[in-house]
């Protein structure tokens, strides 16, 4: 499978953050989890745990292809130990300057976790120092 995703044109990190299923579960009781189904049919769930507005895990389920796992579990990795006001300013670029590269097909994938991540980022909007 590694050699058939890389000739797809995924970097050796997505590779990997794909076989090891990174950041891929539920937080039991996470602060706040949205579920956002993308253009392509593609279903992502993000659950974040917060504290003192700081996310301090973040992982994320999906239904879709190896780009949206690929794709939410760089987005994961960036959220993690960063504030609210910071998970703001990730943006497509971000994720694919962390994976190396990504096939050009799959970047409706990228769009698919960031959506997520606004529509997530959205419920916690005008909380002040939020905890759980």
């Amino acid at each position: 499978m590694d050699e058939l995703l890389k000739k797809s044109g995924y970097s050796k990190k997505a590779i990997e953050y794909f076989k090891n299923k990174t950041n891929v579960g539920k937080i039991k009781n996470p602060t706040v989890s949205v579920t956002y189904k993308g253009s392509c049919g593609d279903t992502m769930k993000i659950y974040l745990m917060i504290d003192s507005n700081k996310i301090i895990d973040a992982k994320f389920e999906a239904i879709g292809c190896a780009g949206a796992f690929t794709a939410g579990s760089a987005l994961m990795e960036l959220l993690k130990n960063k504030s609210v006001a910071e998970a703001r300013k990730i943006y497509e670029y971000d994720i694919v300057d962390h994976l190396g590269s990504v096939p050009d097909k799959k970047q409706d994938c990228i769009y698919l976790v960031i959506k997520t991540l606004q529509k997530t980022l959205d419920l916690i909007k005008g909380r002040k120092n939020i905890k759980k």
